[in-house]
Parts: C-alpha cells; structure tokens; sequence
C-alpha cells in the first residue's frame, strides 16, 4: 500500500503522548469537516483555525476558466487526472458569447473531460455553484472547492465550500490534493423570525451593511441561533453566497430537519424521474438508476452521524442579528456595505432603467415565483428592462410547469440563458453610463455589471420585480407595513469571547526531514499597513516575462522604498554561509504591519522577496492572495500582532505606522538579531540594547514545510506525478 506523501518523507518523529494522554482540543464543525479531509497529519493533530493542513476535497469546480487550469496542468508536465471523480467542469459564465473563438474554447474544455473522465455540464445547464448542489457535488458534512469566489454558497446546504485559485486547481486534477490555512472562526447567531416579506437577502444585505468593519474579513462563518429553523434552504444558500461579499471564506449552516428534507425531496424526484405521462403508468415502470450522489444510502449515513461543534468550541467572535428586527433592505449603490431600510429609499422613488433576476445568488424557484406573484397581470414599466435567468436548466424547467415563467415573460421581461451573464459584466443588458439598476445579484461593485458611472443595487427578487413594475425602487404591495418592525436599522452586537486568541494552544508541529527549524538573521522593519503588492514589486516588471530572479531581488520594494533591495543585500552579504546539513537557515526577516501584500494577484511580489534573501515574513495579517502566492513559492509566512505592535511603538514615527521610521527611514534597520522557530511556534528577538523577547506564534505546519522542501506547489505536483509513475 502507498504511503501518503507527508508520512514517507519524515526523517523522525517526536515522541507523542497516546490518545489516552492527550487532553481533548474542541473543534467547531468547520474544523471538523477540514479534519475529515486532511491528509498527511502527524498522528494525533487535531486542526484548528489557523492551521496550514495538506486537503484532499471530495470535488473540485472549474468554470469557463478551465482552459487556463489545463494549460497550467500541462505546462507543469502532468500527464493523467490522480483522480477523474474529483474535478467538475460547468461552463457557466460566458455562456451568451458565440463567437468561433468562445465556441472553440468550449470545445477545447469539453474534449479535455472526455478524454480524462471528467463530469462535464455544457453552456445551458446552469451556473456551476447551483449545478453542484442539485447534484449533490457540495453535499453536506463534505469538503468541495472551486475555482471561484462563491463557492462559500455551499455552505448553505451545510458543505465546506471554499475558494482556491487556479494553480490549485491543477495541483488538484494532478494529484488529488493542494494545501489550504484554516481561517479564523466566526460564530453569527441569527435569533428570532423573519418578518412576511423579508427574505434571505435581506438578511445577508442587512449583515454585509451592519457588520461593515471587516469583522468577517477571511474567516470561516458558523450560522447558529433559533432563527435558522425557519430559514429555508433557498435562503441558506443566497446568505452563505453573498458571504464572500461579506469578506469571508467560509460560510457554512447546520444540518438540520430542513436540510435533510430537501434532500429527502430531492432523492425522490431522481427516484421518479420518467417518460410516463400518468402516476399509473409510472407505476408500472421500473424506477431509474439509483443517483451517484444523492441517494438513499447517503441520506441514511448522513442521518445517522451527526457532525456538530463541540459546546466549547473556539470563535475569533460572535455576532448576534435580531431576524424580528429588520425589514426589506436595499444594497447600495455600488458597494454591499452600504445598506439601507427599503421604506427609507422608497420615499426618494428613485428611478430605474433595468432591473435583474437572475445570478447564483437568487434566480431558483422560489425566487422565481416571488418575482412571478409581484408582476401577475402586470406590465413592466415603460422604459424598463427587466432581465431574467434562471440559475440553472432545471430551474428553469420547473418555473415553466407552475407558470411563473410564462408570468415574467407575458409582464415584458427579456429571457436569458441559465448563466451568468450580466452579474460579471457579460453579454446582453448591461448597464449603461448613468443608468441605474436593482439586481438581485450579489455584488454592486462600481462597474461590475456594466459602465463604471452606472449606478448598481441589490435586493430581493420581490423587490426587483416591484421595481421593474412601478419604475423606481419599492417593495410589492402585498408588502404588509403593519406586520414588520419599525423601520429601522436592524438589533446587531457583537461578542467577543473570552477565549479567543490569536495564538493557538500549544500543538506542536513534526519537522519534516531537510525542513530547517529555524530561520535567523538580522531584522528590518517597514513600519506599513496595507503595503500592496505594487509596493513590493512595481507593476511596471510584472509583464516583463523575461525578468530573472535576480533582478526581481534588485526591483523589490522599489515602490515602497527604493533603498530596501541594497540594504537586505547588504545584510545578505555580511551573513556567514550556513552549513548545508544545518536546521537553521540565515536570511533577513522583514516585519511589516496589517494586510501584507494586499493588492493584485501578480506572484512576482513574493518571488522577489524570496530571491532578495528574506525566507520569512512577519506580519499582523497578510492580504489572502499573496500568502497564497507566497507559500506556492515557497517564501514562509508569520503571523505577530504582538511583535508588529512593539516595533511599532519603539521605532515607528509618532509611534503609527504610515510615517516611515523615527528618523525618517522608511525600512527601519536598528541591528535587532531575530529567530524564528518556525517548527516550536517562537520568534526570539535581540533587541539592539541586548534586551531579549520571544513571540509566541503559530507554528508552520507539514503541509507547509513538504511545499518548501520542494521548491513550492509546482515542484510538490512533479514529486508527487513522479512517486506515482
């Protein structure tokens, strides 16, 4: 039997107490689910927020990007798919685009899944997040990712879903697995009942508006509270799609009754799936086959293990919504935490010239006929486009046998494929310079649906259809004002527990043999937050594909601080050679403040860094993008409010970062010596006068330390392609 990757590659292992021992860590079910598909654990870790752990998700989804993932795929020379059962290919995004060329690219993605075994959805069956639910790809308690930001959508139905990006996507197809940090645990609490007429977009509208401090900025949200009963899984699915725009990466509800009987519902529409035009002749027809993934056998497993958080279960923090407290609400215009009480805008009747259903955020059935029972025996306005999709075929199919598709169309609204489409900008109905919109999309960014001065806002599909029908933004009539609260800002707080902390409890983390334990050199300090990445590496190189290594190491924070390159270089040159069977390895550690590497995508920013001389970062919080970047290439990435904010006190100017030094430098360079003990979790500090300071941080994990010894994720897939070949 092959041994998993990690287990063969340690050169020892530390001596760990049993299990009998060891004393019990409390996960939230997030954490659990993570843990379920982890792979290449020391024995006996148990994963928690913050972790970098090694993950082998039961799907993977690529959308119209494919075509970039297979060029990635094959660029790294890999020949097979590790495991065909794995990816989901669904062309969703540009599906109104009949151009040769969008045609061949179809084609092109299509041919590649034949050829590997891969499930396929062609342009038409619907948008890939909803097609992965209605087949049961994100199923609940499972692990599923994508190549795309909603993902979180999945959470919805109680599934991990979360963004990757694409070179993960091929690191996947080639090997089955990519390496992921446990974010942050959130816990939202959603207490009391929705008033009629406010739906799960209102929900979400009015938390992305409330809560608009970056308080769920990268982290995993748990949706608790006595609320949620009553939420249905239409509603699930639009609050945990739009918390991406919220700033999470997770946003996952629990499995409850109302979970399992849709799935109930769901496995008996596949079991009676036929031809025959009456019940009786169904009934003498022998019933289909059994669906791959949702099936009886699984809803029974699923039943009869029940995945919770445990009572003590660890949260960053705890955010409380009042659900009897709010209203209809209104997002925008072009930013989703601006967010306003429906009442409130009505008054202005503010004109529109389109309104949109449509979006895997609200275009299923329900949304459907909410929209349907708005504009039955009605006309859109004049002046008024009003555009339609469905989120997928079935969808659409099922809104024609109730006749609320036909309700939409005969009211004047202009039909579209199951896609995309106007939500990222593509095709027919895009907003055009000074128009104003209401979509019941997710996001409004300036320009995102059409010209930049457009103006966007989102709301409820009963909303849009209102709007469509009388002109402005307003809410139906059947919108009762004397059974919803006052017409105010909705009852939110916020808790933080007392048990957070930004330091995990001592796991201690094996050392992969070859891996150093140590990092030390001298420090520099950039006393910044929100250095972006065209701080750290000019845009002006980043399209010079030619660029070697070493004159990204000349280039480095050129933007920031034209000095940084020669000073670590410098630094660099005046280090002793450290020997090559040695556990520490020298280079400069740079320390800068929150939101490292904030900025484009371009991972030239941590290659430059990487070849200057600087092994490791230490930040308050990196921008998400670049730690990614970051790790795939092998450049280590630290977490220490606690040491930033020291440094800061001590050297930055008027003690705020954003000035530069206190003498004016913008890398500060003061002589401090610095350890990192990447494997123990402790940064060791001698500061200049002598005086000496550990850090306790998180330490870097297996998963981590495998994609260093190799060189990054591209030098992991050609290990792991070549132990298999």
């Amino acid at each position: 039997m092959r041994l998993p990757l990690f287990t063969r590659s340690w050169g020892h292992r530390r001596c760990l107490a049993t299990v009998a021992d060891r004393p019990r860590v409390p996960q939230t079910v997030i954490e659990k689910v993570v843990q379920k598909y982890a792979v290449g654990l020391p024995e006996g870790k148990v994963v928690k927020a913050g972790d970098y752990v090694m993950i082998r998700p039961q799907h993977v989804m690529t959308h119209d990007n494919t075509g970039p993932v297979i060029s990635k795929f094959n660029s790294i020379g890999a020949k097979k798919v590790h495991n065909s059962a794995q990816p989901v290919f669904t062309l969703d995004h540009d599906v109104q685009n009949k151009t040769s060329k969008n045609l061949s690219k179809y084609a092109s993605i299509e041919a590649f899944a034949r050829k590997h075994g891969i499930d396929f959805y062609p342009a038409g069956r619907g948008i890939g997040h909803q097609v992965l639910v209605e087949e049961g790809y994100a199923f609940p308690t499972t692990l599923t990712v994508a190549s795309d930001s909603h993902s979180n959508m999945y959470g919805g139905v109680g599934c991990v879903g979360t963004p990757i990006v694409r070179t993960d996507a091929a690191a996947l197809w080639a090997t089955g697995q990519t390496w992921w940090q446990v974010p942050r645990m959130v816990k939202v609490e959603l207490r009391g009942r929705l008033a009629p007429g406010v739906t799960g977009k209102d929900v979400i509208v009015a938390l992305c508006g409330s809560f608009n401090n970056d308080e769920v900025l990268n982290a995993a949200i748990e949706f608790t509270g006595d609320g949620i009963p009553a939420l249905t899984v239409d509603d699930r699915l639009t609050i945990a799609n739009m918390t991406t725009e919220w700033g999470a990466l997770v946003g996952v509800f629990p499995v409850d009754q109302v979970t399992l009987d849709w799935y109930d519902a769901r496995a008996r529409s596949f079991e009676l799936r036929t031809f025959a035009s009456s019940p009786s002749l169904a009934a003498s027809i022998p019933p289909p086959p059994e669906h791959p993934r949702i099936n009886r056998k699984r809803l029974d497993a699923l039943r009869a293990t029940s995945l919770t958080s445990d009572p003590d279960a660890e949260y960053s923090s705890h955010l409380i919504l009042d659900l009897s407290t709010l209203v209809p609400h209104v997002s925008g215009p072009n930013s989703v935490k601006v967010s306003n009480p429906l009442p409130s805008l009505e008054s202005s009747r503010i004109p529109i010239k389109k309104a949109y259903l449509l979006s895997c955020t609200n275009a299923r059935v329900s949304d459907i006929a909410a929209a349907a029972a708005v504009m039955k025996g009605r006309k859109v306005a004049p002046g008024v486009e009003f555009y339609v999709a469905a989120a997928s075929s079935e969808v659409q199919q099922e809104s024609e046998r109730l006749g609320d598709w036909e309700t939409l169309v005969l009211a004047g609204a202009k039909p579209l494929p199951a896609g995309c489409g106007p939500c990222i900008g593509l095709g027919t109905g895009l907003l055009e310079e000074g128009e104003v919109g209401i979509s019941a999309t997710n996001r409004n960014y300036k320009g995102r649906m059409g010209h930049p001065k457009a103006q966007a806002y989102l709301a409820s599909p009963a909303v849009v259809a209102a709007s469509a029908v009388n002109g402005h933004i307003s809410g139906p009539s059947s919108l009762d004002p004397a059974l919803l609260p006052p017409a105010g800002a909705p009852t939110f707080s916020i808790v933080t527990p007392s048990t957070a902390s930004s330091v995990a409890a001592a796991q201690s983390e094996v050392a992969l043999a070859g891996f150093p334990t140590t990092f030390a050199g001298p420090l520099v300090f950039a006393p910044q937050d929100n250095l972006n990445t065209d701080g750290i590496y000019p845009g002006k190189y980043t399209y010079q594909d030619d660029i070697t290594l070493e004159r990204q190491a000349e280039v480095v924070m050129e933007n920031y601080d034209p000095s940084f390159a020669s000073l670590v270089a410098s630094m660099r040159n005046e280090q002793p050679s450290a020997s090559a069977s040695s556990d520490a390895r020298s280079g400069v550690i740079l320390v800068s403040g929150y939101n490292f590497g904030t900025g484009s995508s371009r991972e030239q920013a941590a290659t430059a860094l990487k070849s200057a001389g600087v092994p490791v970062v230490i930040a308050g919080s990196f921008g998400d993008i670049f730690k990614r970047n970051a790790i795939n290439n092998g450049l280590i990435c630290i977490e220490s409010p606690e040491l930033v904010s020291d440094l800061t006190a001590q050297y930055a100017k008027d003690g705020k970062r954003g000035a530069g030094g206190v003498d004016g430098e913008l890398t500060v360079d003061k002589g401090h010596e610095v350890e990192v003990k990447v494997v123990e979790g402790r940064v060791d500090v001698v500061f200049p006068g002598g005086e000496k300071k550990s850090y306790e941080v998180r330490p870097v994990g297996t998963s981590v330390q495998e994609l260093w010894l190799c060189g990054g994720l591209e030098g992991f897939i050609l290990k792991s392609i070549q132990s298999e070949a």
